[in-house]
């Protein structure tokens, strides 16, 4: 239960670290699929240094292993809910 409470306190805030950081990247050129691996990217990386951050360094497999997914999950998160958004919003700007 704990690790889906730091979800829901941590993993909004890198949520929109991530979402900033993916606008950022198609402001420099970044399009298409290669958008989706980095936000997934992104979310991996972030997520797994916050539960570092938050629980330390793993010292068994279980820990590793729920770091990882912890890590997989805001990235999956982030880079899905970015490919429904961009797919359905209508675009704004010129």
């Amino acid at each position: 239960m704990n690790i889906f409470t730091n979800l829901l306190v941590g993993g909004i805030p890198l949520m929109i670290v991530i979402f900033g950081l993916i606008e950022f990247s198609k402001s420099l050129g970044l399009a298409g699929k290669k958008l989706t691996v980095f936000s997934l990217a992104f979310g991996l990386i972030f997520g797994m240094a916050y539960q570092v951050a938050s629980a330390g360094l793993p010292s068994d497999f279980a820990g590793w292993f729920a770091l990882v997914i912890y890590g997989l999950a805001l990235g999956l998160v982030t880079s899905g809910f970015y490919d429904f958004a961009d797919s359905r919003l209508p675009k704004v700007g010129p």
